[in-house]
């Protein structure tokens, strides 16, 4: 072959070399850039973190109401929890027991009026979907999936009611208080929303030292149920708490009563930590069952 053959060779050689030398280096840097840029997560898909105060909710506000979040609570204890905001309520997800620390929520007298059917199906939250059980974690538990945010107070919306049936909603709940006592109240609550043109929910699960777990995923099973309500009636700030254990039985609703500082007590939590200070106190420390008509 000729000196200038090889010459021309070389030439074009080299020539691919360096463009496969850039070609390497542009697929790299983009490579580099994906990872150091994902994708932007979605607001139910951000509070995957330990959430202990207010400050780390979100401030969106859902239609009907007022979006003063008083019905957000803290902790006074450490405990893990991942937080989402649905549609209709705001919940506090345990990782580590597969049900919720606390779901809260305002229920309004026009939300009410909604005539949504009632949803048929229970599916893991997607914020939360590698800790959530699934439905058939509760399957032959001899427990039902039971409401936190109650599903009759979320006929104003249908995305509001399906989300309702998120496992994140859920916890392994007595049959029989579901269906009997705890219904009741829920049936309440929503007489005084419509009465007083709305109210502030909190509740959940109170877990004890010894628990029991259900499914493939080892759901924790409550020992007991709380719920707190606030609610201005003829123009007072009016409170009361009720703890409900997890077993059967039928009972008037006056005898799970409880002030807001024993549920406080009980479960680690502080409730309406935005009220004013003096008013928190008040409400808080007792309650009076007249008013409430229990």
């Amino acid at each position: 072959m000729s000196k200038r053959k090889n010459s021309k060779l070389f030439v074009a050689l080299g020539g691919i070399s360096v463009f496969c030398l850039l070609m390497v280096f542009v697929i790299k840097s983009q490579s580099q850039k994906a990872e150091a840029e994902p994708p932007a997560l979605t607001e139910t898909q951000k509070p995957l973190s330990p959430t202990k105060d207010k400050s780390q909710t979100s401030n969106t506000q859902k239609p009907h109401q007022s979006n003063t979040m008083l019905e957000i609570p803290t902790y006074t204890v450490e405990r893990e929890g991942w937080r989402a905001v649905h549609t209709g309520y705001t919940v506090d997800f345990n990782p580590d027991w597969h049900i919720p620390n606390w779901v809260a929520y305002e229920l309004t007298a026009e939300e009410l009026q909604g005539d949504v059917p009632r949803a048929k199906n229970f599916v893991p939250d997607p914020a939360f979907i590698d800790q959530c059980p699934t439905t058939y974690d509760y399957s032959n538990s001899g427990f039902d999936r039971g409401h936190m945010a109650a599903a009759g107070d979320m006929k104003w919306s249908r995305q509001a009611m399906a989300e309702s049936f998120y496992t994140s909603n859920i916890c392994p709940q007595n049959h029989n208080l579901n269906g009997g006592d705890w219904e009741n109240l829920e049936s309440r609550v929503r007489g005084w929303a419509s009465k007083y043109g709305n109210i502030y929910i909190a509740c959940g699960p109170i877990v004890g030292k010894n628990y029991q777990t259900i499914g493939e995923m080892k759901v924790v099973v409550p020992e007991s149920f709380f719920k707190v309500l606030l609610c201005k009636m003829n123009g007072q700030w009016q409170g009361i708490g009720f703890i409900f254990k997890n077993e059967a039985g039928h009972k008037p609703l006056n005898s799970y009563c409880k002030s807001i500082d024993e549920v406080e007590k009980a479960t680690g939590i502080d409730f309406f930590p935005q009220l004013d200070d003096a008013i928190e106190n008040k409400i808080e420390q007792s309650y009076n069952a007249e008013i409430w008509g229990l």
